[in-house]
C-alpha cells in the first residue's frame, strides 16, 4: 500500500502529546515557505506577481505572518479575514477583497484600509459608492458561463453564485470609467482543487482575450490580472506533484500571445497549494467497534473535519508506528456525531488498529480547522505550528466549554 509521510518523528508526536490531548493540528512551517516560495519563483517572469494567499484555507495570524515573510498578500472574503490581516501588517494593495453577497461594513473596512476590492457584482458599484466610496482602483470578478471550466467542487461557472457575464463586464467598465475610477483590474477563479494545468491555461488564455477586448473598447490598460486560485494537491498517496512550471510556461505564452501588455501585473490567490499538503490531524483511537462492519471510532470527529462528509473528500490515513504493517483490514474510521456521515473513511484498508492508536490525517492544512462547528457541543481543537528547527508552537488553543456557553445570556 502506497503511504504518505509526515515531517515529525514518533517521538516528537508523543513528546507534544504529553501535555496536549488529541485531536490538534499540526502545520509544517518548512513545507509552507517552500510552497510560496515555489510559486513564486515559477511566475517570476510576471510584470509585478503577487500571490495573495487565501486567507479561508487557513485562517491564522501565524501561518499569514509566515506568508508575508515570503512576500505574499492576503485575498480576503469577510471582515474577519480582511482584520486578520490586519493583525500581522499585511495592508494597502497587499489585500484584495473578492466577496459576495458582500455587507456595507466589509467595503467600509476595505476601502479604509486601502485593499483592493473586487466586485461580484455590477450592482456593487453604487452600492460601494453609497457606502463607503469609490476606491482608486476597480476590479470585477468575471464567471466564464457556457465554457468548459469548473468541477465537482466549484461546480458548472454557468450555474455559480459568483462572478458576473462577458456582457456584465463591459457595462461594468463602463459605469465605472463613467463615475471616474482610473485604474482598473480583471478576476476569475472557475476552477477548485484541479490538478490539470490545461485548464488554467485555457481559462489564462479566455481572461486575457476579453482583457484585450475591454482595454481597447474603452482605451485603458489593466493595472492587473487575477488569475483566482484552484491549484490541486494529490491526497491520494499515488499521485504526482502539480506542474507549477507547465502552468507557468502555459500562462506566460497565452500572456505574449493575446494580451501583449508587459505593463499589466499577474495576480493569483493559491491557497490550498500552500498550506494543504503541509497540515496534519492527529487523533486517538477510543474504540473498535464490530457490526455489520468495523469501525474505528476517534477523538475527532467532522466538526473537526468534515471535507470527508461535505466533498465526500479523501484524506490519507496513516497509523502513528504501524506505517509499514500490511493493510490487511477493512474499516470505516468514524468521530462520535450524532449523525451517520461523520466518517473520515469508508471501506479504507488499514493495518490492524487498536484502541489507543494514532491516527494522522494528510493534506489538512487548507479548508480543515477553518470549517469547524460546535454541532453536539463538540469543541475546536487545538493548532500547532512545527517550525524549521522541528520544535512546536501552539498557534491556537483548543475550544473549551466555557468558549462554548461564552455567548449564552442569562
Amino acid at each position: 500500500m502506497s503511504q504518505k509521510s509526515v515531517p515529525f518523528t514518533a517521538e516528537q508526536l508523543k513528546e507534544l502529546m504529553r501535555d496536549n490531548p488529541t485531536p490538534f493540528y499540526i502545520y509544517d512551517e518548512q513545507g509552507i515557505r517552500d510552497a510560496a516560495r515555489r510559486l513564486i519563483s515559477a511566475f517570476s517572469w510576471a510584470p509585478g506577481f503577487k500571490e495573495y494567499f487565501a486567507v479561508k484555507a487557513l485562517p491564522n495570524p501565524h501561518v499569514l505572518s509566515v506568508l508575508k515573510e515570503e512576500g505574499c498578500g492576503a485575498d480576503c472574503s469577510s471582515l474577519p479575514e480582511l482584520m486578520l490581516a490586519e493583525r500581522v501588517g499585511i495592508s494597502g494593495e497587499n489585500i484584495m477583497l473578492s466577496s459576495n453577497d458582500t455587507p456595507a461594513e466589509e467595503f467600509v473596512k476595505a476601502k479604509a484600509m486601502g485593499a483592493i476590492i473586487n466586485l461580484d457584482d455590477v450592482n456593487h458599484l453604487e452600492y460601494l459608492e453609497k457606502h463607503a466610496g469609490l476606491p482608486e482602483i476597480i476590479s470585477f470578478r468575471y464567471s466564464p458561463g457556457q465554457q468548459q471550466y469548473g468541477n465537482d467542487i466549484i461546480g458548472n461557472p454557468k450555474e455559480s453564485k459568483f462572478g458576473i457575464t462577458r456582457e456584465q463586464l463591459l457595462e461594468g467598465y463602463k459605469r465605472a470609467k463613467e463615475k471616474g475610477v482610473k485604474r482598473f483590474g480583471l478576476h476569475s477563479m472557475p476552477i477548485s482543487n484541479e490538478l490539470n494545468p490545461k485548464y488554467f491555461i485555457e481559462a489564462a488564455h479566455e481572461l486575457f482575450s476579453h482583457a484585450r477586448e475591454i482595454q481597447e473598447h474603452f482605451g485603458f490598460t489593466f493595472e492587473f490580472i487575477n488569475l483566482g486560485g484552484g491549484i490541486g494537491i494529490h491526497y491520494k498517496p499515488d499521485g504526482k506533484e502539480f506542474d507549477i512550471e507547465a502552468l507557468s510556461q502555459g500562462v506566460r505564452k497565452m500572456y505574449d500571445e493575446v494580451l501583449g501588455t508587459p505593463s499589466t501585473k499577474i495576480f493569483m490567490e493559491c491557497g490550498r497549494y500552500i498550506t494543504g499538503p503541509h497540515g496534519y490531524l492527529v487523533s486517538t483511537v477510543r474504540h473498535v467497534k464490530e457490526s455489520y462492519k468495523q469501525y474505528v471510532g476517534l477523538d475527532a470527529c467532522m466538526a473537526n473535519l468534515m471535507r470527508p462528509a461535505m466533498y465526500g473528500a479523501y484524506h490519507h490515513i496513516t497509523v502513528l508506528g504501524k506505517e509499514n504493517a500490511p493493510a490487511n483490514e477493512v474499516y470505516d474510521v468514524v468521530g462520535s456525531l450524532c449523525e451517520n456521515n461523520d466518517k473520515f473513511a469508508i471501506d479504507r484498508h488499514l493495518p490492524t488498529i487498536e484502541q489507543g492508536d494514532i491516527l494522522i490525517m494528510h493534506d489538512a492544512g487548507a479548508h480543515a480547522h477553518t470549517m469547524g462547528f460546535n454541532y453536539n457541543g463538540k469543541l475546536r481543537s487545538a493548532e500547532f505550528l512545527m517550525r524549521p528547527d522541528k520544535t512546536f508552537r501552539m498557534i491556537r488553543r483548543a475550544e473549551t466549554v466555557d468558549d462554548l456557553f461564552a455567548t449564552l445570556v442569562d
